[in-house]
């Protein structure tokens, strides 16, 4: 498999377990319908894929100025423990030490959020050398498909996560059906690749 050369950009990752929306959030995010594959079978994503943000100059002299890096998910998908333990390190190694990452996006169900794997990736972010400039978004998804009430509780969960971590760490309400939070991530990401 070819490997493409990337120039020295900052990159923000989105990260989270199989099938929580990782995927669409990138698609959303950069108003492209399939630039990111986004599937309802867990586990499509098998590695890394860097996609090229450019600037806002005009559309002939436009450069790039990040990526938007798509992870492989965790959990549950159906794969075989060697192929799961592969994407562990792969993850796991990029998340830990790649010196352009400049934060991360963890995409998590908002009907199942801060669950045991998500705080071991956590853990893989918290080992960085680079805490006091790397920055978190909680993207919690799929709000469309619960109350009002459980989108609350939701929300005080992470926002009290948020508080206990070592990590700038912001927090939001996200659904890719109603399109609700879309502005707000995209100044979240904004923010994080111009720091």
């Amino acid at each position: 498999m070819a490997q493409a050369t990337l120039a020295m950009l900052p990159e923000l990752a989105f990260v989270g377990r199989s099938n929580a929306g990782k995927s669409t959030a990138i698609n959303l995010l950069t108003e492209r319908r399939r630039l990111a594959f986004a599937s309802k079978t867990p586990g499509r994503t098998q590695m890394l894929n860097f996609f090229t943000v450019l600037d806002d100059a005009p559309v002939a002299q436009r450069k790039a100025c990040a990526y938007l890096v798509d992870l492989p998910g965790y959990g549950f998908a159906k794969t075989d423990a060697m192929t799961r333990d592969r994407w562990d390190a792969l993850v796991g190694g990029y998340l830990r030490s790649r010196r352009m990452l400049r934060g991360v996006v963890l995409v998590m169900d908002a009907r199942r959020p801060c669950l045991p794997a998500d705080e071991e990736l956590l853990a893989w972010i918290c080992g960085r050398d680079d805490l006091d400039r790397f920055r978190l978004h909680l993207l919690l998804t799929k709000i469309d498909q619960i109350g009002t009430a459980q989108r609350r509780a939701a929300l005080a969960l992470a926002e009290q996560r948020a508080e206990e971590l070592p990590i700038a760490t912001s927090v939001q309400l996200f659904s890719a059906l109603d399109r609700s939070g879309v502005e707000e991530l995209r100044d979240s990401a904004a923010q994080i690749l111009e720091s």
